[in-house]
């Protein structure tokens, strides 16, 4: 919503400007320009990137228009998977928590969040080095290293929408000084004609140039920075994953790793220490008072 409201003020203030100087907006309105301008820009779009690329960009864009960041209560779900899972691997033999991690979705542990299982990147970034861990052999510094390397990674392929993008608005201008040529060839075509037509097709060239630097600096550039904004927020859940399970491999009580990864998070974001322990420790008991009753 963000991205429409501050869309909808750049057009009020600049078009209402415009006619408050005595402007015609009517003159701005030139499809043409505009279908020769963003035309081009989406056929080089394409030409300069890969299928997977264009794809993710959509998908990016849709992100950045919904502002589709992890809430509150979505970071608490993956504090308390966390959370279970390590109590889990304390409890459980090596053989039932492979069974967790072979088939996460039908786990009782990994259905109490629901926002981690449906993001299938996520889930096999926890399986994965949860399985590590049950290997028994795994140091350290030697996860963390792994895992460093694997979140760079995700981000590199992430953040491609968002250079996709720049480099879209990088081109803008100059598209528009494309549009603005052609115009221009046009009105010297009909340099015989009178002046107050030829002025209109002058005055209709430079909407070329106009266009190209307001979808360049009004539009996509600053998308591009909004896709940036929220894909670097939700790669914060790595951070998190990674942070609890180095301070549980540390020795650390899953109580106390969860607390490192609590910290990862954003302060505007940040959950209280009591609701997760709301959704953790009390979580845990009536869990076990619900095995105790089946067990009855």
């Amino acid at each position: 919503m963000t991205i429409i409201l501050g869309l909808f003020i750049t057009l009020a203030c600049m078009l209402g400007g415009f006619t408050a100087m005595g402007g015609h907006v009517w003159v701005i309105w030139q499809p043409w320009e505009y279908v020769i301008i963003c035309g081009a820009a989406l056929g080089t779009f394409v030409v300069a990137n890969p299928m997977k690329t264009i794809k993710d960009t959509g998908k990016a864009t849709l992100e950045a228009f919904k502002n589709g960041t992890p809430t509150q209560a979505e970071n608490i779900e993956l504090l308390s998977l966390l959370y279970f899972m390590m109590r889990e691997l304390r409890d459980k033999s090596r053989a039932e928590m492979e069974m967790i991690i072979d088939a996460p979705h039908e786990s009782e542990v990994f259905k109490r969040s629901p926002s981690v299982t449906s993001n299938a990147e996520l889930s096999t970034f926890i399986c994965d080095y949860f399985r590590l861990i049950i290997m028994g052999n795994a140091r350290t510094h030697e996860i963390e290293s792994l895992m460093d390397e694997e979140i760079e990674t995700v981000r590199h392929d992430k953040l491609k929408a968002y250079h996709a993008l720049v480099a879209v608005a990088d081109g803008l201008p100059a598209l528009g000084i494309i549009a603005a040529v052609l115009g221009v060839v046009k009105a010297m075509g009909a340099i015989d004609q009178a002046p107050e037509i030829l002025g209109h097709l002058i005055a209709s060239a430079l909407v070329g140039t106009f266009a190209g630097i307001f979808f360049s600096y009004a539009v996509v550039g600053p998308l591009a920075t909004k896709v940036k904004i929220i894909r670097d927020k939700n790669l914060r859940c790595y951070v998190i994953v990674k942070q609890s399970l180095l301070a549980f491999m540390n020795g650390a009580m899953p109580q106390v790793a969860i607390e490192h990864g609590r910290k990862a998070i954003s302060a505007y974001e940040r959950p209280s220490i009591d609701d997760v322990e709301a959704a953790t420790i009390s979580g845990g008991m009536d869990r076990r008072t619900q095995g105790e009753r089946r067990a009855a």
